[in-house]
């Protein structure tokens, strides 16, 4: 069950994956989640994994075995998050045995938990003000086909 108070994973716990996403990137990730001391209460995660491509997929695997394989810790806390339809990923495949649904949890209840993650406290973050509703939330993804484009 989930903790309605829990925080949300923080920026150096989670990796958001596409066809660039290196190998090197994906190595970071797994060693910080396997490492000795890691277990402080932070949640690793590799979101849209199965947009790696098959390389980097191969690395993640022998990456992620070797280290399970070598490592003293019995409750590491790693993710791997792949679109369900994506039935080709080589991800998929090679990390099945661990594969878990997501819970059923409606669409309200998930909105209901990220609107009082994602507040802006009072008086903090003017950045915010850029947004529609900056009282609301401190969190917005832009994305861009060009870099440096002021955005």
């Amino acid at each position: 069950r989930h903790a309605e108070t829990a925080p949300l994973p923080s920026y150096d716990e989670v990796l958001v994956c596409s066809p660039d996403t290196g190998e090197e990137e994906v190595e970071l990730l797994v060693r910080r989640a396997l490492s000795p001391g890691s277990q402080h209460q932070k949640i690793y995660c590799l979101l849209g994994a199965d947009k790696l491509v098959y390389k980097v997929s191969k690395q993640l695997e022998s990456h992620f075995f070797r280290l399970v394989q070598s490592s003293s810790i019995p409750n590491y806390r790693f993710l791997i998050f792949c679109n369900a339809k994506a039935d080709s990923s080589y991800v998929i495949t090679a990390f099945d045995a661990y594969k878990v649904t997501f819970p059923d949890c409606s669409e309200t209840e998930i909105q209901t938990y990220l609107k009082t993650q994602l507040q802006v406290p009072s008086g903090t973050a003017p950045v915010a003000l850029a947004f529609e509703k900056p009282h609301q939330q401190n969190v917005k993804f832009v994305f861009s086909e060009r870099a440096g484009m002021g955005k």
